[in-house]
């Protein structure tokens, strides 16, 4: 399946070294797809049908497997990244919707909207082995590089989870904005930024100490923060913008015009891009995180989410 792309895109692209080692697993809750983006020539190389209207999605560290979160089929799809093709489902039950995978690809954790916690799945039996209990409407997940913590943004309690991974015991609550959503964790596995839907900020979060400690002021709805090149990049849905603001000062840098209702957002491995999945134009817009601009876009199916760490390293 070939998509058109604009004509000044893969001239963009071309000049960015590594582009061509990347692709962008998309979760097309409208469509009920997962597409599959190469990155390096911006045309769409798969269409996997899903079912379920999926939304999260996690590609695991080694870029073998994608898991994809169906929130009406009450199931994740495991997603062979290599062949593109489905290699099974587990029934989870509920209404998952955020998903990670732990760092050494052995354990998946999958938030589960209506039940108050997080559901572990082993990744080899592919089945449900845990339950965690955490607070109202559990949303994104992210796990610490070290693999011991993991985090959950629980929505309706205004607040985030933090877990052991090794007792699967919550082991500290930390108040943030309200409703956060998406919830990011930097390389250094020592701050989380959370993006808070209902009072239109970024928590700022210090994970050895347990607590927050700032709060970033965003565009309207923020929905999920990318970290690159000492910035922080955040999707503001009902703007329509990607706000950008400095890791070191907190201070905001730009507001970046994309397409309409922007929510997935992550950034290349190599840093000089973030990949916006806009639901409403039906695109993927890739920004130039340097020179904070749009380059290019790219159509996806209908509805694109992409909720979750979605770019598969393929070299």
């Amino acid at each position: 399946m070939r998509i058109p792309i604009l004509a000044a895109l893969a001239a963009s692209l071309a000049g960015l070294g590594s582009a061509s080692a990347e692709e962008a697993f998309v979760t097309n809750q409208l469509s009920d797809d997962l597409m599959v983006v190469d990155l390096a020539t911006a045309h769409a190389v798969a269409t996997i049908p899903i079912g379920g209207k999926p939304a999260g999605v996690a590609v695991s560290a080694d870029g073998r497997f994608a898991y994809v979160t169906s929130p009406d089929a009450k199931a994740v799809t495991v997603v062979d990244a290599a062949t593109r093709q489905v290699a099974g489902r587990i029934e989870v039950g509920g209404g998952p919707l955020g998903i990670a995978v732990a760092p050494d690809g052995r354990t998946v954790y999958v938030a589960d909207w209506y039940a108050a916690a997080v559901r572990v799945i082993d990744a080899a039996s592919r089945s449900v082995t845990a339950s965690i209990a955490v607070g109202a409407s559990p949303s994104g997940l992210a796990v610490t590089p070290d693999g011991k913590l993991l985090l959950s943004a629980d929505r309706d309690d205004d607040s985030v989870s933090v877990v052991d991974t090794a007792t699967r015991q919550r082991k500290a609550i930390i108040k943030v904005g309200t409703r956060p959503f998406g919830v990011t964790i930097d390389a250094e596995g020592k701050r989380a930024y959370t993006a808070n839907v209902g009072s239109d900020d970024v928590s700022v979060i210090d994970i050895t100490d347990g607590r927050e400690i700032a709060r970033v002021p965003v565009g309207m709805r923020p929905y999920a923060v990318a970290l690159t090149l000492g910035r922080g990049f955040v999707t503001d849905q009902y703007g329509g913008t990607v706000s950008v603001f400095d890791l070191a000062t907190l201070k905001p840098v730009k507001r970046i015009n994309v397409g309409d209702y922007p929510e997935g957002i992550a950034a290349t491995a190599d840093g000089k891009r973030i990949i916006v999945a806009c639901w409403e134009s039906n695109t993927l817009d890739i920004i130039d995180a340097a020179e904070l601009k749009v380059i290019g876009e790219v159509k996806t199916g209908d509805g694109p989410r992409a909720f979750g760490a979605f770019l598969r390293r393929t070299e």
